[in-house]
């Protein structure tokens, strides 16, 4: 069983139910964060499943130097302000250095560690230090053992509010893989373990100056994930994915959430 975390009102780990952590790939706007934390808010309360919202205010490494990354910090900060003062929704998002712990602390819930920078020791031991929940996403090139190493990294300033998510692994070029026995192996720290069920269905630079995705697998990984006993599932959503921003090819469609959510629900109800 792994600790129970605190997030605003939503608890994780513990063997509780299913928490999902969804949202755009990045802001895209304020109307848009509005509509979708609106919408994904009002899925979840329909079927009492726990919400943290992300988006990301930055992406800091999309595959080409014209891809759209967001509104940067300041402003992006400021619209995930709303969604928590206006919803009260708990916030999640990206942060890429040192210099941005402090600014982003005051506003996310979740400082989250991307997976390219999940062994960068100074900009762990900093997020730990803010107090902040901290999700780090188990990078590529990782295996799932390896992420008690990072783990330790940052509960040696004395955090132990850690979240550890699964993404996929690299299997050569342009492709992911996920091994389902990460779950129980990074359950294993004690950490609450997530599944970050679109990304693991990208295909990195699949495009050539952007990456693809196969959302058709969501589903089927979802299923097999959570049948594993995991905390949480990370789901990246867009009510248009063809006309994303980002990551639209891996994205799930907002209208087709509430069927898939109903039977990750379920699943996890005979697991737990």
């Amino acid at each position: 069983m792994t600790r129970e975390i605190l997030i605003g009102n939503v608890k994780i780990g513990a063997n509780r139910p299913l928490v999902l952590i969804a949202g755009p790939c990045v802001i895209e706007s304020e109307d848009a964060v509005m509509r979708h934390a609106e919408r994904l808010m009002a899925i979840c309360n329909g079927i009492s499943m726990p919400l943290i919202f992300k988006a990301s205010y930055d992406k800091a490494n999309r595959t080409s130097i014209g891809a759209f990354r967001g509104p940067g910090m300041k402003e992006g900060l400021r619209i995930l302000a709303k969604v928590k003062e206006s919803l009260g929704l708990p916030v999640l998002s990206d942060i890429h250095s040192i210099e941005q712990v402090v600014p982003a602390a005051e506003v996310l819930d979740v400082l989250q560690i991307p997976a390219f920078l999940c062994r960068q020791t100074d900009l762990l031991v900093a997020a730990s230090a803010s107090g902040r929940v901290i999700n780090v996403k188990k990078g590529q090139f990782l295996a799932p053992w390896d992420m008690k190493n990072v783990a330790a990294k940052i509960s040696s300033s004395g955090n132990e509010n850690i979240i550890l998510t699964e993404r996929g692994a690299s299997f050569g070029y342009n492709n992911l893989v996920v091994d389902m026995r990460s779950f129980p192996v990074m359950r294993a720290s004690g950490y609450p373990v997530v599944f970050d069920a679109t990304h693991s269905v990208q295909l990195p630079g699949g495009q050539g100056d952007s990456s693809g995705g196969q959302r058709e697998y969501v589903e089927y990984l979802s299923k097999a994930a959570v049948a594993t006993g995991i905390d949480g599932i990370f789901m990246e959503v867009h009510e248009d994915p063809d006309k994303a921003l980002c990551d639209g090819p891996n994205s799930i469609p907002l209208a087709d959430l509430p069927n898939l959510l109903k039977s990750l629900k379920a699943i996890d109800a005979v697991v737990k």
